[in-house]
């Protein structure tokens, strides 16, 4: 993919798409695929054109600081929405994975909706790229032309849309993937563009069954845990930074001791894996001693909330990268 020609096309296609005096919002997760689109949509744009970051109380530990110091640094001019309340609502009693990922798609459309009647913005901005509309199983032109596909699982910002939706969604890099936007991201100079990927939907998809503020908080310890261990052993030259590594929340209790005393508490799960363009994905063997620091801190930091860590090795194909 080259980047310049690629921006040549992009930006006139923007412009045609939210054509003048409109204004647009984009949809800005921190993510390398929607500060990559926002960074696109302003150049298009210029002042039409402004980056709601929503706060879904679904992030892991520092995103807020971590996702506008990274718009920030690729000149995205931006706001962050408070908005935790409004999605830990439609989560309530949902277990279904599909439904929790179409119930989180709406409430970001809502949100958007309600953030755009004060911006007078008609147009919404997603950083959907390929994976997304090819997992969601939509029936969308894309690099081999429209075609109906199976759902292997829905990507909130496509199958998620609501039909009754107000805003016109604009998707500058529908048809590119994961690597392919990485290269665009450094020929922009977008800040941390090897970051590792972080599902839209947030936690939500790393805790298996119902999705609550107390759940949520232990899977976003664990994951924080896993981040900090993993990236002190490829700083240390033990291991390689995998292209994703993270912990999910299990909807399994289980026999535990501490001291001499009987717990019942969660298991959670660690992964990381590598991978080019997300459609595929090799499980990272992580060192043994990596894996028994990370266990003995989420036990210890989870004590009586978490009683075993398991590590999961599972490749994909058979699996998704994420649970969920």
């Amino acid at each position: 993919m080259d980047p310049e020609r690629f921006l040549d096309e992009a930006i006139p296609k923007v412009q045609a798409a939210v054509p003048a005096p409109s204004k647009a919002i984009v949809a800005a997760s921190g993510g390398i695929d929607s500060t990559v689109a926002a960074v696109v949509v302003t150049k298009a744009l210029g002042e039409r054109a402004t980056a709601l970051f929503i706060d879904t109380g679904l992030l892991r530990r520092g995103e807020v600081a971590k996702t506008e110091e990274v718009l920030n640094g690729a000149g995205v001019p931006h706001r962050v929405v408070p908005a935790a309340s409004d999605f830990f609502r439609v989560l309530k009693g949902v277990t279904d994975p599909e439904k929790k990922r179409k119930s989180i798609g709406e409430t970001f459309i809502r949100v958007f909706e309600k953030e755009a009647v004060a911006l007078h913005a008609d147009y919404l901005v997603q950083g959907t790229i390929a994976p997304d509309w090819i997992e969601s199983g939509s029936a969308a032109e894309g690099k081999g032309g429209p075609s109906a596909r199976d759902t292997i699982k829905t990507h909130h910002n496509v199958g998620g849309l609501p039909p009754d939706m107000k805003l016109k969604v604009v998707e500058p890099l529908r048809d590119l993937y994961k690597d392919e936007v990485r290269t665009l991201a450094r020929h922009l100079k977008v800040p941390a563009p090897e970051r590792q990927p972080f599902p839209g939907p947030g936690l939500a998809v790393r805790v298996v069954g119902e999705v609550t503020p107390e759940r949520t908080e232990i899977a976003r310890v664990a994951c924080a845990v896993v981040e900090e261990e993993v990236e002190r052993a490829a700083h240390d030259g033990k291991m390689p930074l995998p292209w994703q590594y993270f912990a999910t929340l299990l909807p399994v209790r289980t026999v535990g001791v501490i001291g001499d005393v009987r717990t019942h508490a969660d298991a959670v799960s660690v992964r990381a894996v590598e991978s080019i363009d997300a459609m595929t994905a090799t499980a990272v063997a992580i060192p043994h001693d990596v894996l028994r620091r990370i266990s003995e801190r989420i036990t210890r930091e989870l004590s009586g909330k978490v009683s075993r860590v398991l590590y999961d090795i599972t490749d994909k194909p058979p699996a998704t990268i994420e649970w969920e």
